[in-house]
């Protein structure tokens, strides 16, 4: 009867011991699933140029002598400006759950390209219906663009998991994640010279909506939703990739059934789901605060221009950009050490909630008269915000493979109300956007609930496969026991 129980076990090593198969060993050049993550890197780069060139672009918006005299302006308070800011996320968080659960029972490829199209063409009415109607219009304009643009993450997580071989899964999904920092540091300082332009802030929204629509149609073209799906894929490849996921995905209880009920009471009751939450509330809290105020701190506070503002503010994500390869790869080394998966999560992540927290406390005892040294100090808080990417952001993985899409919906829902209250926030304690004072409260907000929220993500957090990963095969093989041990005590 031991023999019996210990069967399953014998049958996982075997297939543990088939990923060194030559298969998998092989075909480690370029192709078809490079070409997609390619795609992917450039759908996140436009998505967040979407996002961040409202940043830049508000500020010539509210008072048009800061870039150029020259285009219209609407006259807006702070208020009405961090509105504009955060209404994108009112129907962003609309969307988040639906746009997983579409992305996984119809097609993330299809959805993606039609989400960024619809995107792209309400960026590009933006300011003929904002001269026309007003505050109200830009309002709508944002709303509709969070809407189709929540499949965003969804959908790259999704065809993620279907294109990316696992001995790749790390390095080709760091490089299409950081399109986001990679989309915002090229569309900081583009909007802050068309800002100041001749043409002035609406080619902000022509040139960014463009994009939006050329990408979105190649995509539809060249993009597929599993190797199966693309026309010109090699066999070769195709092999390649479909036979390493299915070796990996075929491991015990990691086993995939795509027919398996979500399990959404488990996954609401779970701690460690819960830390991962908090985790990613306080990541967006500081990231987005940071994100949409920066512009304005800098020609506030620092009496930047509007076209040196926005370089100015693009170089700590530069920054961010660039810490991200060398913190995947550094993650990753560690694991292969032996390095236990849950402190090397935490571990990431503290060094990307802490280090920003310690940052923005000590905005407040540098001179503004010295910009330098607030500039560097920006720089840190946000480059060293790279390792969320290895902290709490792949935890989803690491604690249901099967589900992993679905948590991000749940967890990115949630966490982007914290988008849309701290701009509002920040308005409320931001009256005088050449208060020093006022801005130092909206900094040590920010430190502290960075501080706090990784604190709940390393006393609560777990880096292990959850129970509910596969709960039917779980309660099948509980069962098998169970009955192996009566059997025993029988004999």
């Amino acid at each position: 009867m031991t023999a019996i129980r210990k069967n399953d076990d014998d049958v996982i090593e075997k297939a543990s011991s088939t990923v060194t198969s030559p298969i998998l060993q092989q075909n480690c050049t370029l192709g078809i699933r490079h070409l997609q993550v390619l795609l992917l890197f450039l759908g996140m780069t436009i998505g967040y140029c979407l996002r961040v060139g409202m940043s830049v672009a508000v500020v010539p918006m509210a008072n048009a002598s800061s870039a150029n005299p020259n285009i219209e302006d609407f006259g807006w308070s702070k208020k009405e400006k961090d509105l504009v800011l955060s209404s994108f996320f009112w129907g962003y968080v609309v969307m988040q759950v639906p746009s997983g659960f579409i992305a996984s029972i119809w097609s993330g490829q299809k959805l993606l390209s039609i989400g960024m199209l619809l995107c792209g063409v309400l960026n590009i009415i933006t300011p003929v219906v904002t001269s026309q109607w007003k505050l109200p219009a830009i309002l709508i304009c944002r709303v509709g663009m969070g809407l189709t643009q929540a499949c965003l993450l969804p959908c790259v997580h999704t065809l993620l998991s279907k294109w990316a071989p696992p001995s790749e899964r790390a390095r080709l999904g760091t490089f299409a994640y950081a399109g986001a920092q990679f989309g915002t540091v090229i569309a900081m300082p583009i909007s802050g010279f068309l800002a100041a332009s001749n043409v002035g802030w609406p080619s902000i929204f022509y040139l960014f909506g463009a994009l939006s629509i050329l990408w979105s149609v190649s995509f539809f073209f060249l993009g597929a939703d599993s190797p199966s799906n693309h026309r010109s894929i090699s066999e070769e490849e195709k092999e390649y990739i479909e036979k390493s996921l299915r070796i990996t995905e075929t491991k015990g209880d990691d086993k995939v059934d795509q027919k398996q009920q979500i399990p959404w009471k488990q996954i609401f009751t779970s701690v460690p789901m819960w830390a991962i939450i908090i985790a990613h509330c306080g990541q967006n809290w500081g990231y987005w605060t940071l994100l949409t105020e920066i512009p304005s701190y800098m020609t506030g506070v620092l009496n930047f221009k509007i076209e040196q503002s926005g370089g100015i503010s693009a170089l700590p994500y530069l920054m961010m950009w660039i810490l991200s390869f060398p913190a995947s790869w550094l993650s990753d080394y560690a694991l292969k050490k032996g390095a236990s998966r849950g402190i090397v999560r935490k571990t990431c992540n503290t060094v990307a909630h802490w280090g920003p927290a310690v940052a923005l406390a000590c905005m407040s005892i540098i001179p503004t008269d010295d910009f330098i040294w607030a500039v560097v100090i920006l720089i840190i808080a946000v480059g060293l915000n790279a390792g969320s990417l290895c902290g709490y952001q792949i935890n989803h993985i690491d604690l249901s493979p099967n589900f992993a899409g679905t948590m991000m919906s749940i967890t990115n829902c949630i966490a982007t109300i914290t988008a849309i209250i701290a701009p509002i926030i920040c308005s409320e304690i931001v009256v005088d956007e050449s208060s020093v004072y006022q801005w130092n409260i909206v900094f040590y907000v920010a430190a502290v609930i960075y501080f706090l929220g990784n604190l709940i993500f390393v006393i609560c957090g777990s880096g292990e496969v959850q129970w509910w990963n596969n709960s039917e095969e779980s309660e099948t093989r509980r069962q098998k026991r169970r009955e192996d041990i009566k059997d025993e005590t029988r004999i």
